[in-house]
């Protein structure tokens, strides 16, 4: 069980664990960070460990894990992006461009407030190594907004003590109402690359010369 795994990380190694538990859910999204760090907060305030170290230590967690998935996506690349997107359905190299061409232009926001957002708090930092953002502006923007999620969890975890899974449960339902407008966006996104590609097929067969 999760929160069995995470308290005996954090029994062995102090604070240290939470950064090291913060930093395998930043690659591993499916262990949430509505779990550990009200966690956390609960066992820092029975004196297992200082609140401000653990705190200190998740941030580090946190921007650590981000800088692994920002590199990944720097040697990912955007040329093997376009490649890809020319060999799928419905998408293409310019949708590649103009995706990059938003970030550019959204970057900044996006990977800070991305942090605040659950399911994305680790994805947003793939796009932004695609696109090459400044690694030092990437990583104060995480450090920032890696602050503000940490901090809000944590002192939640020491406030509520033994009810601290009170917390995990409203962030849970937070994290659904996010997940449902994440799938509304993709479904819309899908609808309109759809109906983009028939448009482009009736007009091929309009204007057979025209590509």
């Amino acid at each position: 069980m999760i929160i069995d795994w995470v308290i005996r990380i954090m029994e062995v190694l102090g604070a240290p664990g939470v950064g090291l538990a913060v930093f395998l859910e930043n690659i591993f999204p499916p262990i949430p960070s509505e779990l550990i760090l009200p966690l956390a907060g609960f066992t820092a305030s029975q004196g297992n460990f200082n609140v401000w170290a653990a705190l200190v230590a998740s941030v580090i967690g946190s921007v650590t894990g981000a800088y692994l998935l920002y590199w990944v996506g720097q040697a990912f690349g955007a040329d093997r992006l376009r490649r890809i997107a020319d060999w799928m359905w419905l998408v293409d190299a310019k949708d590649v461009d103009d995706a990059l061409a938003w970030f550019d232009k959204y970057g900044t926001w996006s990977v800070f407030f991305g942090r605040l957002i659950p399911g994305v708090r680790s994805l947003i930092s793939i796009p932004a190594g695609i696109d090459r953002m400044n690694p030092l502006t990437f990583g104060l923007l995480t450090t920032a907004g890696s602050l503000i999620w940490n901090s809000i969890l944590i002192w939640a975890g020491v406030q509520l003590g033994e009810r601290w899974e009170t917390v995990t449960r409203a962030f849970e339902s937070y994290s659904s109402v996010v997940y449902i407008l994440v799938a509304l966006i993709v479904v819309s996104v899908l609808l309109f690359l759809i109906r983009r590609h028939l448009t482009r097929r009736a007009t091929a067969s309009a204007d057979p010369g025209k590509d």
